[in-house]
Parts: C-alpha cells; sequence; structure tokens
C-alpha cells in the first residue's frame, strides 16, 4: 500500500481564527497547530511571489517528524509566461528553486503546476515545459545556480539527493485527448484530479506514481463542506489507488487503466478555506480512512 496523506491548502486565513484555530493562538504559532492535525499541507504563498530560504527552514522547524509539504509553483510561470519563452522560463524557474525550497529536507512533497481556465493544449510547448521539470535535488540544484538577480537570498544546497514529483493541474477541455495522458506517463508526472464546481475538465487517469488531489469545495468555488457520503466515496477512492489499482468506475481520459502497481502514494488537500470548512473536512476524511 502507498501512504495517504490528507491536508489543506494554505493555512494562513482569518476566518479561521476561533473556528479552527483556537482564541488566543498567535499567528506565528498556526502552522505548528495545523500541522499537528493534518498530514500534509500545501504551500501556497509560493504561488504569488518566491519564498525566502529563512521561510522555508522555519516552516520545517514548525511541523513534526514525517510531515510532507507540496509546494505550488509561481504563477509567473504558469499564468504570465506559461512557458512559452523558453529562456526567460528557465530563469524563472531557477529563480524558483534557489527560493529555498531545500530547506524543506525530506519534508517537500510534490510540486503543484496550476494552469489557467485560458491555457490550451499545445503539445510541443508542453513537452518542452515537462522536459524542463529537474527529476532530482541534485538537478533542481544546477538549474537553481542559474537563478537571476531577482533571488537575492538564495539555498543552492540540498542536503541530499532525493527524487522531486510533480502535479500538473489543467482547467481548459483541450486536455482531455490521449496525447495529454501520454506526455504525463512518459515524464511521470501525475495529473491532478481536481474537483470543483466550475467547468473544468475532471480526469482520473494515472500518469504517475502517486496521485494528487484538490478538493475545491461543493457549493462556489473554494466553499461548501464535503457530505459524509461524498467523503466516504473519496475514501473509498483513495484506497484503491493506494492499494496500487483504481476505482471501477474511474473516469479517464485514455481508454485503457494504467498499470496495477503494489501501491500508490496519494496527497488529497482541500482547498474549500471560507468558513474553515477545509481543515473540519480534512478531519472528518482521515477519520473515515481510519487515521
Amino acid at each position: 500500500m502507498g501512504h495517504i496523506r490528507v491536508g489543506i491548502s494554505g493555512w494562513r486565513y482569518a476566518g479561521w481564527r476561533g473556528a479552527f484555530y483556537p482564541s488566543g493562538l498567535t499567528q506565528a504559532r498556526e502552522l505548528e497547530y495545523a500541522s499537528r492535525r493534518m498530514q500534509t499541507i500545501e504551500v501556497n504563498g509560493s504561488h504569488y511571489a518566491l519564498q525566502t530560504p529563512s521561510s522555508y527552514a522555519r516552516w520545517y522547524e514548525a511541523t513534526p517528524r514525517g510531515f510532507v509539504f507540496s509546494v505550488k509553483s509561481p504563477r509567473y510561470l504558469t499564468h504570465i509566461l506559461r512557458f512559452r519563452d523558453a529562456d526567460a522560463s528557465r530563469k524563472a524557474m531557477a529563480n524558483f528553486f534557489a527560493s529555498g525550497l531545500f530547506m524543506l529536507k525530506e519534508k517537500l512533497g510534490p510540486i503543484l503546476w496550476q494552469f489557467p481556465p485560458s491555457f490550451k493544449f499545445d503539445a510541443a510547448l508542453f513537452e518542452s515545459m515537462l522536459r524542463l521539470l529537474p527529476r532530482n535535488t541534485d538537478e533542481a540544484a544546477a538549474l537553481a545556480r542559474e537563478h537571476d538577480r531577482h533571488v537575492k537570498d538564495t539555498c543552492l544546497q540540498p542536503d541530499r539527493k532525493r527524487r522531486l514529483r510533480h502535479a500538473i493541474e489543467v482547467r481548459h477541455g483541450s486536455f482531455c485527448n490521449d496525447a495529454f495522458v501520454a506526455m504525463l506517463r512518459k515524464h511521470h508526472a501525475a495529473i491532478v484530479v481536481s474537483d470543483s464546481v466550475k467547468d473544468w475538465p475532471y480526469f482520473e487517469d494515472l500518469t504517475a506514481g502517486f496521485v494528487y488531489m484538490r478538493l475545491h469545495g461543493t457549493q462556489t468555488l473554494y466553499s461548501g463542506k464535503y457530505s459524509d457520503a461524498a467523503l466516504e466515496r473519496w475514501a473509498a477512492r483513495m484506497k484503491a489507488w493506494a492499494s496500487g489499482a483504481e476505482p471501477p468506475d474511474a473516469r479517464r481520459i485514455a481508454a485503457s487503466a494504467a498499470p496495477k502497481r503494489s501501491g500508490r502514494d496519494v496527497f488529497c488537500y482541500f482547498d474549500n478555506d471560507i468558513k474553515a470548512q477545509a481543515p473540519d473536512d480534512a478531519c472528518r476524511l482521515m477519520h473515515k480512512l481510519g487515521g
């Protein structure tokens, strides 16, 4: 069986104070508290601005042994450059890896690459993007050394060689084709299982040795708690994926299922952060999974 980890996207929300976070808990201790209720947390501040080595080091120290972070890649790459300028994209990716990710050491989990709804599938462009992604921390360190002046405080040396995992979240219907699935399988990148009320494509094709889920809410984007029945359905699917198989009613783009494995790690993040529904749903799902 693979490991199943359930958590939240981000942890610093004013509306969670006095709801999820106890009254009187200082903001500086919110990650410490959240990481002892969750099994993983998605760092989303990195999507909007490059973080610093001191921040990543502080997050590492605040969380318990065995905890795992995923890190959301910069929107400058996915939403602005969109990998259309190869040289600029390589430099921006170098800046991202130089900004401190290595300070998370063994707690560094998957890296999320989220593309906007207006981004359409371009096979040549996506192939070049996937080739650029480093497969391990040694490759990432070599890339990080190409950073420019936009990163003033850097961490360029990982503590040891570790594999890197990449998850791809797309939101345009043009990605619903076999070529996209084949491309991700070739590069061992995971399709994000993205559940939302928006008309984004939803697929459960297994394209890597792990599964990455983002649950965005049931009423509006980022709001609406999941019912007990919905969480039980998610739990059953996660157990199937962790066993190396897939649910019998899996919604795939590709006609054929991925080969069965001995197990797949599963990362699940609740993003329905309004009214502290995300941490509540995460705790309820962990309970249904027996954790």
